[in-house]
């Protein structure tokens, strides 16, 4: 689909750009960026995410590019007939709140797991989503400011870690792109001092606990963090050398929530973590990295040693 069809799908409607919950820097960025491509169109727009945003350097994040995002509770005017859009995110995953508006529109670089209708949808497996809404100011000739090109550089680096993983040759085009249109002491100053002191006490959980089988490194946190914490342990223990696969998990009020990494082509991360969970939870993301959950309802099942339970389901996931 064009980038036109998505101006004449959203005009003279109320729109709100929503994230999945617990948004990342990519997520953020990738909202922020499709907000200001639709308000170059005339279209005024509304971002939004059910979760928290605790982690310092994505709060960091939206006072540096000043950036306002709505969480569920603030978004009291919505209505049914308002229009959303995912972006990094679709319609179904366990890591998207239903609310109440339709949902027309998707802009993503996940692979799809469960099938959704849009009016108007732009999935494509690249590194960073923000890739793609760079994409649509370059191919409209679109004047974008530097604050946002900016952000969309930050979300895009994160992402890939640092042109690390998942990245392709749109991915680093665009960044090179945006990078020449960016406020670069804005972008630079997003990689100072970016870890709070309590962050330690989840790596020392995590050190703590880790355990290497065939490769694969499992490794537990026995109280609640930020999705991103968890993912950025997640690529941690990959960093060691006896390991391929990385599954961190933590625990949460509702259950145990996963952040699985992949370093080898012939191990999917997403698909492991769908094929491992989709019996007890739910779980899904791309090649190199993704995220899951089991629901407190299915914890009974990993009983009586729900770790050992935890270390099956993935090797044998890995297995097939």
């Amino acid at each position: 689909m064009e980038n036109e069809d998505l101006i004449r799908l959203l005009r003279d409607h109320a729109v709100y750009i929503q994230t999945h919950n617990f948004p990342d820097p990519d997520a953020i960025a990738s909202a922020y960026g499709l907000q200001e491509f639709l308000k170059y169109h005339g279209i005024a727009s509304v971002l939004c995410y059910y979760g928290r945003i605790d982690k310092l350097s994505t709060r960091r994040m939206l006072s540096t590019f000043d950036i306002q995002i709505y969480s569920k509770e603030e978004l009291q005017e919505m209505k049914d007939e308002d229009y959303i859009v995912h972006v990094d995110s679709q319609k179904n995953n366990a890591n998207v709140m239903d609310l109440i508006g339709e949902e027309v529109a998707c802009i993503d670089h996940h692979p799809t797991f469960i099938e959704a209708d849009y009016q108007y949808k732009d999935i494509r497996i690249v590194g960073a989503c923000a890739t793609l809404i760079a994409e649509y100011f370059k191919k409209g000739n679109i004047p974008i400011t530097p604050n946002a090109a900016a952000a969309l550089c930050y979300g895009i680096k994160v992402d890939t870690a640092d042109f690390s993983r998942g990245v392709t040759d749109l991915d680093v085009s665009m960044f090179a792109y945006l990078y020449h249109r960016a406020d670069k002491e804005k972008f630079s100053s997003m990689f100072a001092n970016t870890m709070e002191f309590k962050d330690l006490k989840a790596y020392g959980a995590a050190i703590e606990s880790v355990q290497v089988y065939e490769h694969t490194g499992f490794s537990y946190i026995p109280f609640d963090c930020p999705d991103a914490l968890i993912g950025m342990i997640s690529d941690f223990i990959l960093a060691l050398d006896v390991v391929d696969v990385s599954v961190v998990y933590a625990k949460r009020d509702n259950g145990l929530k996963f952040s699985v990494r992949s370093e080898v082509r012939e191990i999917n991360a997403g698909k492991v973590t769908y094929e491992a969970l989709k019996n007890i939870g739910s779980g899904g993301g791309h090649q190199a990295m993704a995220g899951g959950a089991v629901y407190r309802e299915n914890m009974e099942l990993l009983e009586p040693d729900v770790h050992a339970s935890i270390r099956k389901i993935f090797l044998d996931a890995i297995g097939r």
